[in-house]
């Protein structure tokens, strides 16, 4: 079977799946339920100085899909609001029964060196502790005050906060990063100037997920009012993932391990954020849906997926596709692709015709069948946009099928249809 061992910046767990700031109450119990599933490793809730922040009762809002499956999750949830010792006791008790599993404190603490630095010392003394994270992402309710994303914003603040931590233990420190910023390298780059060992990406994501139209109010509603929240789930997988590949080809932060975050449900999510430079992977709202054993499928398919592609170890995988992640400019402007429609496999729905004749390129024709409908793909119509098979609801019966057309590879600087190319040539 695959090597599911995994090391980031000298942190070993056995496999790559570690628990993200699993929920609160009664966090002792939590992560021993948790590495009884089979997680390698879990990133403690953030610890704060005391005495501890005070959340509200309501605290979550869901984006739902038609059927009421959770696209994404909206938190106003702050960090834990359960006394500093009391967490330092309980990894301590954790570490000692389970000395395999990745224990990775997460800490947050106001703009001052004594804060952070002092935070740090204490969570590092309790000698149970394999890393350290820097909060530098959270988007409410604590910037308000002055930390999470209010100094993740800013990389100086960034290079600032990891420079006093790295000063203050020898303890692996792991700098989580705000996606609520313009360019994520200028906070991945501010990380590593500071000392980071490893970056970890996304945090959450600013939002409002809905608005209660009876209290006329933000979701959750809070007493008849709202707030912005952070934007979790599967949704914010596509911005995870991007900007986990921007800092993995970036020359200067190329180096630089990433622990993955965002919208990982499972095995299949796991292999993309590592195919796309991040060294392992965290989770929290899949097991906040669906409990902590569906790390038991993340594990077993990511390891069979593996075998099939014949990848020994993590390492074989980490990073393949980044190669493969290029500016637009360096895409192929001579590449074809038709969509060709499977009649086997239609149902007649229409749907590929309705929208390629609304929104797209006139290119689906109906013709009259025997009890049905025969949709068929006019080829000199079709610009291969793939939007007729990502609608389609059968799976494989539009398919997108590159195209012979003779011509040879051409990226956009060297196009002749590109009017700068000809203005050069003049």
């Amino acid at each position: 079977m695959a090597d599911l061992r995994s090391t980031i910046a000298g942190i070993r767990s056995p496999n790559p799946f570690w628990l993200a700031s699993a929920p609160p109450t009664d966090k002792l119990t939590n992560v021993v339920r948790a590495f009884q599933a089979g997680w390698g490793g879990v990133v403690w809730k953030t610890l704060g100085e005391d005495p501890p922040v005070v959340n509200v009762s309501s605290r979550y809002g869901a984006h739902l899909d038609n059927e009421r499956k959770l696209i994404g999750l909206n938190n106003i949830e702050l960090i834990s609001d359960r006394p500093l010792e009391v967490n330092l006791q309980e990894i301590i008790q954790v570490k000692r029964d389970w000395p395999d599993r990745a224990m990775v404190v997460s800490l947050m603490a106001r703009i001052e060196e004594e804060a952070w630095a002092g935070l740090a010392r204490r969570i590092a003394a309790t000698g149970a502790v394999d890393g350290l994270e820097l909060n530098l992402g959270c988007p409410h309710g604590m910037c308000e005050r002055g930390m999470g994303s209010a100094i993740g914003q800013v990389p100086d603040m960034v290079e600032q906060v990891t420079r006093w931590v790295k000063n203050a233990t020898n303890l692996p420190v792991i700098v989580k990063l705000t996606p609520n910023i313009t360019n994520i390298l200028w906070s991945a780059e501010a990380a590593k100037r500071g000392g980071a060992d490893a970056v970890s990406l996304i945090n959450t994501v600013n939002s409002i997920v809905a608005v209660d139209l009876d209290a006329m109010a933000p979701t959750p509603v809070v007493d008849g009012k709202g707030s912005h929240g952070g934007y979790c789930g599967p949704a914010v997988k596509p911005i995870a993932l991007n900007m986990v590949a921007e800092i993995a080809r970036n020359p200067d932060t190329a180096r630089l391990p990433v622990s993955g975050i965002g919208g990982v449900t499972n095995w299949r999510d796991a292999a993309e954020f590592l195919a796309l430079g991040a060294t392992n992977v965290q989770v929290c709202t899949a097991a906040m849906t669906f409990g902590f054993k569906i790390v038991e499928d993340m594990i077993s398919g990511l390891s069979n997926w593996m075998d099939d592609k014949g990848y020994a170890n993590l390492d074989q995988l980490s990073g393949r596709a980044v190669r493969n992640v290029v500016n637009w400019n360096d895409l192929n402007m001579n590449f074809s692709t038709k969509a060709v429609i499977d009649p086997a496999l239609c149902i007649d729905c229409g749907r590929c015709h309705i929208v390629c004749e609304d929104t797209s390129h006139q290119a689906i024709r109906i013709d009259p069948g025997e009890g049905r409908r025969i949709f068929t793909v006019v080829n000199e119509e079709c610009v291969g946009c793939n939007l007729c098979s990502h609608v389609c609801p059968v799976p494989d019966c539009i398919t997108m099928q590159p195209e012979e057309n003779g011509l040879p590879p051409m990226t956009w600087p060297n196009d002749p249809r590109n009017p700068m190319r000809a203005a050069a040539a003049e």
